[in-house]
């Protein structure tokens, strides 16, 4: 008997991939056959993502165009799995009956992706830990996702060595908060101690990335081991989300303007040539024009080599949800686009340093005659690019000189 076909949709951010990875080889082992593409396949899983309003409208279209598959006998059963299920099943179940399955992926049951289909093969992904302890105010995580749980130091390393086997170039470690890893589980451990054993564990993984750290995290130690290890990409993520301290308090991040501004600068004097990602919400209830300007006025005076911003999303259930004074959508998205075209050209005006340089990339993928690339400053479809130009060998390090820069990407020889 031929074995059932099966194919996944999958939305959101890296944790969702690697979640997608999970439930593939689930299916495989129970018998399934993954194949590309949505026609035709016996069952077809939608992974989604519930964390703001345009995630959620993602994912609920995405579910209705596989149950209109299914009214189309071109599949057999749908299935969804992920965060707007965990988040939203019962009022899912009522309106989408047609569904087969709903599922409920639970973390770290001794299963980790083998086929690895969401990314190249040089790349892995290893998530350290599900959910979050840090109650941020405007932040839905909590409810999805449960609080902290941290994978266990055996799995973790176990899983390390498997990708070291399969021949990974890039391992990235990932996790709703990863700084926090272990607070739950260990009496004397924590990232840095993670990280050391991996580095034990794996001497032939030439990049290790970081993804992503709180601020109220980042320990000295850890900065140190960054700094010192060459294998430890110098890319932090750092996601401060505001520098104005009634702001922060609202959003109960825990940290305050000085305690960021003292943070970054050390950061920059202890490794040197550290490229720094932040995030920036703008919109919290009662921002006014005065705390916002502060924000453009740190982001103009910090110059972060890579920033995102996100607008607001009102999220039912967090605290945030009651706060007063909502902002306008409009003077929301006014602030977003003030911050991105500052952002654009701060990182273009960084770019330009990079000329003349030679670059140690990482080719992910050949494309119309060219290679994309990334030095270890960039995190794989996160950051912009280095463009190499002619078709050289996805998984493979080159030196690749640098001669033109635009505002967020790169091209070299």
């Amino acid at each position: 008997m031929k074995p059932k076909t099966f194919s996944i949709v999958s939305l959101g951010c890296f944790r969702n991939s690697y979640d997608s990875d999970t439930i593939a080889e689930r299916l495989i082992q129970r018998g399934y056959r993954l194949v590309p593409g949505s026609l035709g396949v016996h069952t077809l899983v939608v992974n989604t993502c519930g964390f703001i309003k345009e995630a959620k409208e993602e994912s609920l279209q995405a579910i209705g165009e596989a149950l209109s598959l299914k009214q189309q006998g071109k599949v057999h059963e749908v299935v969804v799995e992920g965060c707007l299920v965990a988040r939203y099943k019962d009022t899912l179940k009522k309106h989408f009956p047609e569904v087969d399955v709903w599922g409920a992926l639970q973390p770290f049951n001794n299963t980790y992706p083998l086929t690895r289909k969401s990314i190249p093969r040089h790349l892995g992904f290893l998530k350290i830990s599900e959910g979050c302890a840090n109650r941020c105010s405007y932040c839905a995580i909590p409810m999805i996702k449960g609080t902290l749980v941290s994978k266990p130091i055996e799995a973790v390393l176990r899983e390390a060595s498997f990708l070291e086997r399969e021949g990974v170039k890039e391992l990235t470690i990932i996790g709703q908060d990863i700084s926090s890893w272990g607070k739950d589980r260990y009496q004397n451990r924590d990232l840095v101690d993670l990280l050391k054993q991996i580095l034990r564990k794996t001497k032939k993984i030439p990049w290790i990335r970081l993804l992503y750290i709180h601020p109220r995290n980042l320990t000295d130690s850890l900065i140190d081991l960054i700094a010192s290890e060459d294998r430890i990409c110098n890319y932090i993520d750092l996601p401060i989300q505001h520098i104005n301290d009634r702001i922060l308090k609202m959003m109960n991040r825990g940290t305050t303007k000085r305690q960021i501004i003292a943070m970054i600068k050390k950061i920059r004097r202890r490794i040197p040539d550290a490229v720094i990602r932040t995030s920036l919400i703008v919109g919290l209830p009662t921002e006014g024009a005065q705390e916002f300007n502060e924000l453009v006025d740190f982001v103009k005076d910090t110059q972060f080599e890579r920033l995102g911003v996100f607008m607001y999303s009102r999220e039912e259930g967090t605290p945030a949800y009651r706060y007063p004074q909502q902002v306008h959508h409009q003077t929301k998205k006014k602030r977003f686009n003030t911050l991105m075209k500052m952002q654009r050209d701060i990182s273009g005006e960084l770019n330009r340093r990079y000329l003349g340089r030679t670059l140690t990339v990482l080719i992910d993928e050949v494309q119309r005659g060219g290679s994309i690339a990334r030095s270890q400053h960039s995190a794989y479809k996160i950051d912009g690019i280095v463009y190499v130009r002619g078709n050289l060998k996805p998984g493979t390090f080159y030196q690749a000189k640098i001669t033109d820069a635009y505002e967020y990407d790169l091209v070299a020889q």
